[in-house]
């Protein structure tokens, strides 16, 4: 059993409704808000727009607004794109290192059929 998987895969369901329901084909800020509201529906605790820390060396470098932080455990970035590439998945691991946070979540709303990836930060330190 990975980590989180009853809430990744609650978060997944929520992304399926609104795409659904949607479909594929407006900007990402309106998938956004159909998974705010989605998710209250399911009452899963989220922030969004949270302002997280960026870390290097254990020295605090700046700021980056994640899409939605849930339960206060899982990262959750949402593109609208043709298709989610490499580079897409990159960036998702990039961030949960920097944040130092152990599971994010990729969803994409952009694709014909809605497209998730789970990403996993191998480098976690725990306590």
């Amino acid at each position: 059993m990975m980590k989180y998987e009853d809430l990744t895969h609650k978060i997944i369901g929520c992304a399926m409704e609104v795409h659904r329901i949607l479909g594929n084909g407006f900007q990402e800020v309106i998938y956004q808000r159909a998974l705010a509201i989605e998710m209250r529906a399911q009452d899963l605790d989220f922030e969004r727009e949270k302002e997280m820390p960026i870390f290097y060396h254990g020295y605090e470098i700046g700021t980056r607004r994640i899409d939605f932080f849930v339960e206060n455990k899982i990262m959750v970035e949402v593109k609208a794109i043709k298709q989610l590439e490499d580079v897409h998945l990159a960036q998702a691991l990039n961030y949960l290192e920097a944040y130092n946070m152990e599971v994010g979540l990729l969803i994409n709303f952009g694709a014909t059929s809605l497209e998730f990836k789970r990403v996993h930060n191998k480098k976690i330190k725990h306590d």
